[in-house]
């Protein structure tokens, strides 16, 4: 070959045993012989700076790209299949929820006391609302107008469960059957909205326009709020559930609520209904049948307004156990108010009427209210005092008016004293003076001193919640040196024990504890758990199952004992302070009491009895705020029902 035919010579090139002569278009190959070869370049490529590092590092990172790409399709596949299945079934299917028959509540002779009405809600799924701005707003202006909503009122229900982008949100409820279908017709164009199918409660017990003290005890619905929601969704609710949000509806909310069914839809991508994929059918909740007798409830509740109206008095409550086994026969708090207000929803000035009320009808006295207890707290500080040994039923102490300690002066509530006073005599005329010795002790007598007080009166129930199946239930309150050395920053003095002795002082109690310490005296010394559940009927009413009562404590005081403190509580009738009863055609047994709270305020009246004496079946307990006084008290209360009662 001759060099003529390359166009320009670049240099040498030398590697091993050869020489590249290399030109601008070809190479020339010389061997060690001196043979020349001529290659053109762009076709054979000799030498390279392509090194092994480089090629090991090349490698490395297809390897990890690779590994990259395989672990995010595993976390995809795996960890959050789920999810994107979830999602992409949610483009073609739409599941609706179908509301299962609420239980019904009945008083305990059967009669119903709630029912059902079909209604229908406005329903929307956030998922299948667009997800540009504009097209949202578009949606949610026409959904407003169309539901005679504010557009913020709907995107604060939207924002409010944000979370709950897959299930159903109630943007309007208690819809008639023809606003309903109005609605339908206007929004069919709109995405993810839908017309579902529930019921509304109603409590059959009173009329439309007005109050029961039933409703303290039924309690009503309400909407879900985003906290309830959070803490109920793993129990299967949804955004556009209802649930009770007091009394027996919010107790045995899991029995009466049943179990919901569901519908699954195929759709298209407007979010249209094609074609039904699968159905569930709901399952009703359970009946609760309750220990109360709706007749008694009525009554009490009559004879207790009447007192009211009639004293000019607003505030008052009452409570009727059955003493054999702690069931609740009735149970009153006034004022009271219409939970049917509450049944789709109460509208706001409703209830504003409600809370800006100063008499608070909201409110449940019965078990919610503590007061002072005045001297109905006496017969548990009797017994007390027996079963402690520092007294015998013959034990007296003389009472000239009032006893004096240093500079100050506790007295009887009346002048001049009660004379030679026993057990018996002291619970028939309250005499304060008895249980001054007996609690905080005086002169040569040693008392029981606030600590063994504090401690009987936990064993009645006192302090502490007794645990009726209501929500809302109170504690009430007894004081003791440290409470008094820590919070009122004050030494504990001997009148502060005798303060508690009379109950008065920082003693709190509720009507239900009262009744409830007076059924445990009556009944010879079982203290059993108040209730107001007697059974629960499945949803075919096939099956009843009774509740068992519950003993809380049982002979922690001896019989003898608890026969004195019976025997002056039925001296109170026969020639003492509730006399007033002894003409009543059953024998009955009771305790007054007078509360001072307030300089400024007449004190609460209170009266706790029970009947018949010999083979007590009923314990009624009455309490009237700032009722003091001959014709307001609660012992009239008390007499006309027990007259009432005897007939019934």
């Amino acid at each position: 070959m001759k060099s003529s035919i390359f166009k320009k010579f670049t240099g040498k090139i030398f590697s091993n045993n050869s020489i590249y002569n290399a030109y601008d278009d070809s190479v020339i190959f010389e061997t060690a012989s001196g043979k020349q070869i001529a290659t053109p370049i762009g076709k054979t490529h000799i030498g390279t700076n392509f090194t092994k590092k480089k090629a090991n590092l090349f490698i490395f990172f297809v390897i990890a790209t690779v590994f990259i790409i395989v672990a995010r399709l595993y976390y995809l596949q795996i960890f959050q299949g789920s999810q994107y299945l979830n999602i992409a079934k949610g483009n073609r299917e739409k599941k609706i929820p179908i509301v299962s028959e609420r239980g019904h509540i009945l008083d305990r002779n059967g009669v119903q006391l709630t029912e059902n009405i079909p209604n229908f809600s406005l329903a929307l799924t956030p998922s299948e609302l667009p997800d540009n701005k504009a097209d949202l707003d578009k949606v949610v202006s026409k959904l407003a107008v169309i539901t005679s909503s504010t557009e913020s009122d709907i995107f604060d229900t939207l924002n409010e469960f944000s979370d709950y982008l897959y299930e159903s949100i109630i943007i309007k409820e208690d819809l008639d059957y023809d606003t309903a279908l109005s609605i339908q017709i206007k929004s069919a164009d709109l995405p993810g909205l839908y017309i579902q199918r529930g019921s509304k409660r109603l409590y059959t017990y009173v009329n439309l326009d007005e109050r029961s003290s039933m409703a303290h005890i039924i309690g009503y619905l309400g909407k879900l709020d985003r906290k309830q929601l959070d803490a109920f969704y793993e129990l299967g609710y949804l955004p556009s559930d209802i649930a009770g949000q007091t009394g027996i509806e919010k107790q045995y909310e899991k029995l009466l609520r049943g179990v919901y069914g569901e519908i699954v839809y195929e759709v298209d991508a407007l979010g249209h209904e094609q074609n039904v994929l699968s159905e569930t059918a709901p399952k009703s909740g359970d009946h609760i049948k309750l220990t109360i007798d709706l007749n008694i409830q009525k009554k009490l509740e009559e004879i207790l307004q009447k007192n009211l109206d009639a004293n000019k008095k607003k505030r008052g409550s009452a409570v009727v156990m059955n003493p054999k086994n702690g069931e609740i026969l009735a149970l009153v708090s006034l004022p009271t108010y219409n939970n049917n207000d509450f049944s789709g929803g109460i509208d706001f000035e409703t209830y504003k009427k409600y809370t800006e009320d100063k008499d608070n009808p909201l409110f449940n006295r019965a078990v919610a209210g503590s007061y002072p207890s005045g001297s109905t707290i006496k017969p548990a500080i009797a017994v007390s005092a027996l079963e402690d040994g520092i007294i015998t039923k013959n034990t007296s102490f003389l009472s000239v008016g009032g006893i004096s300690v240093d500079p100050w002066f506790f007295p009887d509530w009346q002048a001049g004293g009660h004379g030679r006073t026993n057990v018996r005599y002291s619970l028939a005329w309250s005499v304060n003076t008895f249980y001054y010795y007996i609690g905080g002790g005086y002169e040569n007598f040693t008392g029981l001193g606030i600590d063994k007080i504090k401690e009987y009166l936990n064993l009645f129930g006192f302090g502490k919640k007794l645990g009726i199946d209501l929500p809302g239930e109170n504690s009430g309150f007894l004081p003791s040196k440290e409470w008094k050395e820590e919070v009122k920053k004050e030494k504990w003095y001997i009148g502060d024990t005798y303060n508690v002795s009379i109950g008065q002082g920082d003693v709190l109690v509720t009507p239900l504890q009262i009744a409830s310490m007076t059924a445990t005296i009556a009944n010879g010394g079982t203290f059993y758990k108040p209730k107001l559940l007697k059974s629960i009927v499945d949803s075919d009413y096939l099956e009843e199952k009774t509740q068992e009562k519950e003993i809380i404590l049982k002979d922690f005081i001896q019989k003898d004992h608890l026969k004195t403190v019976r025997e002056g509580m039925r001296d109170c009738v026969v020639y003492g302070s509730c006399r007033r009863l002894a003409s009543s055609p059953i024998e009955t047994a009771g305790k007054t009491g007078t509360a001072q709270w307030s300089s400024n305020n007449d004190p609460h009246s209170w009266y706790t009895s029970f009947a018949p004496y010999d083979d007590p079946s009923v314990v009624l307990t009455v309490l009237i705020e700032e009722g003091a006084g001959e014709s307001s008290s609660a012992v009239p209360v008390a007499d006309e029902f027990y007259r009432w009662w005897y007939y019934y």
